[in-house]
């Protein structure tokens, strides 16, 4: 899940803060500490991930594209400049482009604004930007929410005494609501002084950038391992009192699958497994991830001489083509696959399924699935050329019916124009007519739309009084009978809107009383 740090560089952010003992610090000073905080524990804890730089003031500026050299962060941000007004909707978009330009619009990600909570001036202030907010035009809407899914987090180099004496925090808590993506706002509390700024960080740490540490078990094989980014919980809303559900630090493998059977299931999520002690020579071997540094590479030739499981079972799914079905909790399960990251390095993915005993219809239930080597005879045939899956369901279902659907109004139009053509070639066209009819009216009857059944029999009726007098006089009485059969409909008396009911033919002496009826 990459990280955009958005840094505040206007003139507000250089207003002094008096430490004792000290030489006078700026408001910026205690933001790039809390910066550096944060970088130097995502150098050692998430090292994997990527993180770009952006400042901005009246404009925006990429200071540090997306990258995992956090020296290079650290670098450019004791090199900022300060420039001039805060105008926080430009940098909102300025992370857009950039997150959608490198990642899409499908990648999390993660946005953490820093600022002193200055809301700007005048046009261009986040109070004015949100105030017009409603009356633009689609070329300039506000970019929140981001067209990708993200998570803000707003640090403010602020105590909370300073930001409610005016409209900061509701209007920081507006972004929040806007984005509906979940995030936060930190306030420092207390003085503004270096312990209360890395006490802010530290509270941002432990909630979006704790390392996931687990044991991933496959029989008596195991090995420890991290989970990239950190897994969050899930609640099922079809429960009548839904308690989030996390997935254990214990994750079982309870057998593998191959990848042609497993097809594109749908996920919650996606994450990164990585083992615990990573070397260069076990990043060479597909265990995934960047490569080490000289130091980090010297520091772990000791544990790279070492087996370890997670390499295994990343080289072997990769080289059979297969997937390993893992136990995330009760009644809930994901998979373990390989995934290329480039021609020369792959990395092991685990997908979250949605929890629930039977996550892929096409497999059954999980509890069920078992080896092969159970099976009476191989379910994959003797050369590999059949698969068990998909599951044929029990209940066979029909689909030679075909279900009338309205979802544009040409659709409707279509149907009743069906019935009037046919209403003009009676009697001859009389069994196509009222086949036509009945469909209309349990397409009717199903949606509650009970006024197109009115409003068709007043086309017959119509139409009745427009007849040629060379029109047969079967046609008249067959759309009378027509029209008053679905005026009588149209009144959700179950007598007459019964849904399995059909219209039919009036037997009249012109069509005699032979006739076949529907």
């Amino acid at each position: 899940m990459p990280t955009v740090v958005l840094m505040d560089a206007s003139l507000s952010m250089t207003r002094p803060v008096a430490l004792e003992g000290s030489e006078e610090f700026q408001r910026k000073n205690l933001a790039i500490h809390g910066l550096t905080m944060l970088f130097e524990h995502m150098a050692t804890n998430y090292r994997l991930e990527f993180t770009a730089l952006l400042a901005f003031s009246s404009l925006w500026e990429l200071m540090v594209p997306f990258t995992r050299d956090y020296n290079t962060l650290q670098e450019a941000l004791s090199n900022l400049e300060d420039y001039d007004k805060t105008c926080l909707e430009a940098a909102l978009q300025g992370v857009s482009n950039i997150v959608q330009q490198e990642w899409g619009s499908a990648c999390p990600c993660q946005v953490v604004l820093v600022t002193d909570g200055s809301l700007g001036i005048g046009r261009g202030s986040l109070r004015h930007s949100l105030s017009t907010m409603k009356h633009r035009g689609d070329d300039k809407k506000f970019p929140l929410p981001f067209p990708f899914p993200a998570k803000l987090y707003i640090m403010c180099i602020a105590n909370a005494e300073e930001l409610q004496s005016s409209d900061t925090l509701e209007n920081l808590e507006q972004l929040l609501t806007l984005n509906a993506g979940g995030g936060q706002i930190f306030t420092m509390e207390g003085p503004l002084c270096l312990k209360s700024v890395q006490s802010m960080f530290g509270k941002l740490i432990d909630q979006a950038y704790t390392p996931f540490h687990a044991v991933l078990r496959c029989g008596n094989l195991s090995s420890d391992v991290q989970v990239f980014p950190r897994p969050e919980p899930v609640v099922i809303d079809e429960e009548v009192e839904p308690i989030p559900r996390t997935i254990l630090t214990d994750l079982e493998i309870v057998g593998f699958i191959e990848i042609g059977d497993i097809s594109s299931p749908p996920v919650l999520s996606r994450h990164l497994v990585l083992p615990i002690a990573v070397n260069k020579e076990v990043d060479e071997m597909g265990a995934g991830g960047a490569e080490d540094t000289e130091e980090e590479s010297s520091a772990n030739q000791m544990a790279g001489k070492s087996p370890n499981f997670c390499v295994l079972l990343h080289g072997s799914l990769k080289v059979e083509g297969m997937v390993a079905l893992v136990q995330l909790g009760p009644n809930w399960y994901g998979m373990l696959y390989s995934q290329a990251d480039s021609k020369k390095k792959s990395n092991l993915m685990m997908s979250l399924f949605e929890p629930s005993p039977e996550p892929l219809p096409w497999l059954g239930k999980m509890a069920q699935l078992g080896p092969t080597s159970d099976a009476k005879e191989n379910p994959y045939g003797e050369d590999d050329t059949k698969s068990p899956f998909p599951l044929q369901p029990k209940n066979k279902r029909s689909y030679a019916q075909n279900v009338t659907v309205w979802i544009k109004p040409s659709g409707l139009q279509t149907d009743v124009q069906k019935i009037l053509r046919n209403a003009r070639k009676l009697p001859e066209k009389t069994q196509t007519f009222y086949k036509e009819l009945n469909r209309l009216r349990k397409a009717a009857l199903a949606f509650g739309f009970w006024e197109l059944l009115k409003g068709v029999a007043e086309l017959l009726e119509r139409e009745c009084t427009l007849l040629p007098d060379s029109a047969h006089p079967d046609a008249a009485f067959q759309l009378s009978h027509a029209a008053k059969q679905l005026k009588l409909a149209s009144t959700g008396d179950s007598q007459y809107a019964a849904f399995d009911h059909n219209i039919t033919p009036m037997v009249t002496d012109f069509s005699g009383g032979d006739r076949d009826r529907m």
